[in-house]
């Protein structure tokens, strides 16, 4: 899914939308002790909490892809008839109306999901009437050809609120607040099927990690039977690694600083785009090649490449280009430089020490405190 795919099911989620058919929800305490379950219509909850409902929903689709966003495809080994792929199908088809088969989801995912706290499971179908576009990109509501049966998981830690002070209107006096336990925003949720192209997609799913560095692995390949994705972190160590293992000890500044460049440059001509930007085993090559290393080195390339991230993996260019922020780091000092003035670093041999030499060409501070440095004792 890409982002305007993403976002057109994120606007589902309003007031006057009916699409919702069905609630369950499953609360479970530290000890994955079942506290209380929940199954219901939709809308026979209150105003309020369909609109609480709906805040948690989109914070279920929202983040960056491949951070938190995450496209996760079955192949035909992950489909059986006992598969996980099978049971969310059943869970999809039946529409949560089975209290069987949605119990045997929770049971599941109490199993397999390692939290330590409290948290609630929320799980909705929802089926939504896909509109037909004109050419112009305009919605033509009465020109439909599809229903997107899917399910919507989210899992919200739930928490004590803090001890306080608040004002009580029937006494008329500040008095200790009780302490409620509250449902938080999701930690982890998951749309099922996929919605591919404006259209049903039973072979992915897109799954969503509050914190892009905990991903649940166990969870997902047992209750959702689909490889877990590499992290953020992981593909930016595993490119550090190709370049370290391909340019060997001598891996200068300046090459490193012209890779930060091109993929900094990559990274903004590609920033409107409704997927990110990846590059595969022949584009990191070619990045590295444009970027200096010279024919000798890249001799290593091939074969650190496979070894470190796979023949067939593709690596998140966000993910590797970060901020954009270049930073040089020594056991003592730490430098960060706007990347359209990577030109005020330069490396420098001075008085037989080497050095990194920063061009002043505005107003300094340190601490805050706007200062000089460039005047001697004449004041030159």
């Amino acid at each position: 899914m890409n982002k305007r795919e993403i976002s057109e099911i994120k606007k589902q989620f309003k007031k006057d939308n009916n699409a919702i058919t069905r609630i369950c929800g499953c609360y479970v305490d530290a000890e994955k002790q079942i506290r209380t379950k929940l199954k219901e219509a939709f809308f026979a909850l209150s105003e309020e909490e369909i609109f609480k409902y709906y805040e948690i929903f989109k914070k279920t689709l929202s983040g960056s892809l491949g951070k938190n966003l995450h496209n996760l495809e079955y192949s035909i080994h992950d489909e059986g008839p006992e598969s996980a792929h099978a049971l969310l199908m059943k869970l999809r088809e039946e529409k949560l109306a089975d209290d069987e088969t949605v119990d045997a989801f929770f049971e599941k995912v109490i199993e397999t999901y390692d939290h330590g706290e409290n948290y609630y499971i929320i799980l909705i179908h929802s089926a939504y009437d896909i509109p037909g576009k004109a050419a112009d990109g305009e919605e033509l509501f009465d020109a439909s050809e599809e229903v997107y049966q899917h399910l919507l998981c989210c899992i919200c830690p739930v928490k004590l609120s803090e001890p306080g002070l608040s004002y009580n209107e029937m006494t008329n006096a500040i008095e200790e607040r009780p302490r409620d336990w509250w449902v938080q925003a999701p930690m982890t949720g998951f749309l099922f099927p996929a919605f591919n192209d404006r259209s049903t997609d039973i072979h992915g799913l897109l799954y969503y990690s509050k914190n892009p560095e905990a991903l649940h692995g166990e969870f997902i390949e047992a209750c959702l039977g689909a490889p877990t994705p590499v992290s953020f972190k992981a593909q930016k160590e595993a490119f550090q690694e190709i370049l370290t293992g391909t340019l060997g000890e001598e891996c200068e500044y300046e090459i490193v600083r012209q890779i930060h460049e091109n993929l900094t440059e990559m990274a903004e001509e590609h920033k409107e785009d409704t997927e990110p930007l990846t590059l595969g085993k022949s584009q990191v090559r070619e990045l590295l090649e444009k970027s200096g290393v010279e024919p000798e080195r890249m001799e290593r390339f091939d074969q650190v490449y496979e070894e470190t991230a796979g023949e067939n993996t593709a690596i998140l260019v966000p993910a590797i280009a970060g901020t954009g922020k270049f930073a040089v780091k020594t056991p003592d000092v730490d430098i960060r430089v706007n990347p359209d003035r990577l030109d005020l670093v330069e490396t420098r041999l001075v008085e037989g020490r080497k050095c990194l030499v920063i061009a002043v060409e505005d107003n300094i501070e340190v601490n805050g405190v706007p200062v000089t440095i460039w005047a001697d004792k004449n004041g030159h």
